[in-house]
């Protein structure tokens, strides 16, 4: 099974995202898929807040936590069979892909298709969260662009494959599929 959860910062698609991982565990051990570089004071303190969510959240539950800023593809190729995992985030592996790597934008792209492949080939309870950042005004620059459509491509793609697709509006869950379908 895998899961698209969307939204824009700060929307509360992680808090969405974790429910439904904690859901699909039952009580087993989660994974955390982990894709942020700590590179200054902000991103520790958003990943300590994170991980003081997940501890709130699930008492009962243990989470491994797996730091994988690029290498998707390899965490989750050493995860065990049936696991239940949380990829966040998409967005920030997009600019690891980009900006941190020699990979190209169809390199990228198909490490995160094997990724998901390989999840779903092994029976695994894939949740993966996003930012939406398609919804202020267009970019003014060329780097921009080209981010955006990356990520909108990555996007795209995991929402097609995705059992389940979930947009997240002020701490609201909006199921988008498997009601309506989805293109490429």
């Amino acid at each position: 099974m895998i899961v698209f959860v969307s939204g824009g910062a700060r929307s509360g698609k992680s808090a969405i995202a974790e429910q439904q991982v904690l859901e699909a565990a039952a009580g087993s051990r989660c994974y955390y898929l982990a894709t942020a570089s700590v590179y200054d004071e902000e991103m520790a303190e958003r990943v300590a807040r994170h991980r003081e969510s997940r501890r709130a959240l699930s008492q009962s539950v243990q989470w491994q936590t797996i730091e994988a800023p690029l290498g998707i593809d390899q965490a989750i190729a050493a995860l065990p069979a049936n696991s239940v995992v949380l990829l966040d985030c998409l967005t920030l592996w997009a600019s690891q892909v980009l900006y941190a790597s020699e990979l190209s934008d169809e390199e990228g792209l198909t490490l995160l298709g094997n990724s998901l492949c390989d999840a779903r080939a092994r029976s695994m309870h894939l949740v993966i969260v996003s930012n939406d950042i398609n919804e202020s005004l267009p970019p003014t620059d060329a780097e921009t662009w080209r981010y955006l459509a990356f990520l909108q491509r990555a996007h795209r793609w995991v929402a097609a494959e995705s059992d389940s697709v979930i947009e997240v509006v002020a701490g609201c869950a909006v199921e988008w599929k498997p009601v309506s379908g989805c293109y490429l």
